[in-house]
């Protein structure tokens, strides 16, 4: 039987622990991969320097990451999807789950079937590690009732359905995937970014990008809006750590979509600010709440892997692989720490 390896994290504020893990195997619905390539997420450094002072479900010893992409090498008696030998990707579950055994940082993980899609020979594992989390948030808070509650995507993209959907900060992880998928489920995408990112957000399928720091932007967007119907908005920036991405993301949202005909509804994949008001309803996208839905399977299971192979969707933003074995994500965890702009930081195994 091979042997696993995880990247523990002990205690609060201590450094990640690289030390065997069992090897683990798959129940009904379940695969084991043998990992390739896994993502950093803000959520991972925030749980290290945190701990349960600020996420309670967190148990230690843990085992962080969402983000990964690899080989199956296992599946349980119900997985009809998969067989060993699949390159795939998936959004590991473990930290909400409080189950190593479910979280990226290690050799081998177990992923959910319907939460897990396989990829293209072509597409580079270090590439397709960047989709999970941000894909998910993203699905969840275009598609389930509890937030926009937005036509479903599909390939090719759905006919036109006469709304525009507002994506604050579309170069960041969540909002490439808000832009994608909302174009493919027929819906008009505006969206902010640096405009040194405009001609990546055009490639992604926004008819039109202005620049979130110009003192103009929400009534540019209040007028470029006005005659249309607006499908509400998605405001992206980071959703644990306070101060980072453009502070005014949530209001100005708010503002826009208030001033505008149609859906009244912001859904948030960043830090909830106080004071938003109450003339438009906004929420906080819990992006697990895709595993219990019907979603999960439209996207990860008749959508993506459709996409991916027609090359109707891009694995963006850029992965930026910073080094390679368990033992680099600290180093990766200190240079996302620092910031990156339209690329996500990745370690391959």
């Amino acid at each position: 039987m091979p042997t696993n390896t995880a990247a523990w994290l002990r205690a609060t504020g201590a450094p990640l622990d690289i030390a065997p893990a069992p090897y683990p195997s798959p129940s009904g619905n379940e695969i084991v991969i043998q990992t390739a390539a896994i993502a950093i997420n803000p959520v991972d450094w925030a749980i290290q320097a945190r701990g349960d002072a600020y996420f309670p479900w967190v148990h230690f010893p843990a085992v962080l990451g969402s983000d990964v992409a690899g080989t199956v090498t296992a599946v349980g008696s119900d997985v009809t999807r998969f067989r060993p030998g699949d390159r795939v990707v998936g959004h590991a579950l473990g930290i909400t789950a409080a189950a190593p055994r479910n979280a990226a940082f290690q050799t081998f993980v177990v992923l959910h079937e319907h939460m897990a899609s396989r990829i293209p020979a072509a597409l580079a594992f270090e590439r397709a590690a960047v989709l999970p989390l941000a894909l998910s948030t993203a699905a969840a808070g275009l598609f389930l009732k509890d937030y926009l509650a937005l036509a479903y995507p599909t390939v090719p993209p759905r006919a036109p359905v006469g709304e525009t959907l507002l994506v604050w900060g579309g170069s960041t992880s969540v909002g490439c995937n808000a832009i994608q998928l909302a174009v493919a489920a027929g819906y008009e995408v505006f969206t902010t970014a640096s405009p040194h990112n405009w001609e990546l957000m055009k490639k992604l399928g926004a008819s039109a990008v202005w620049d979130y720091r110009s003192e103009t932007v929400v009534e540019e967007l209040v007028e470029a809006l006005r005659g249309k119907k607006c499908a509400g908005a998605i405001a992206s920036a980071s959703a644990f750590v306070p101060g980072a991405g453009p502070p005014n993301a949530a209001p100005a949202c708010v503002e826009i979509v208030a001033r505008s005909e149609g859906k009244k509804f912001v859904a948030l994949a960043m830090r909830p600010p106080e004071g938003l008001g109450e003339q438009v309803e906004s929420k906080f996208i819990v992006s697990y709440d895709l595993k219990d839905n019907e979603a999960s399977k439209v996207v990860y299971e008749d959508f993506l892997p459709r996409a991916l192979e027609d090359g109707a969707y891009i694995a963006a933003p850029d992965p930026e692989v910073v080094g390679k074995g368990l033992e680099s994500l600290q180093t990766a965890f200190d240079i996302q720490k620092k910031g990156v702009s339209a690329k996500k930081v990745v370690v391959t195994l």
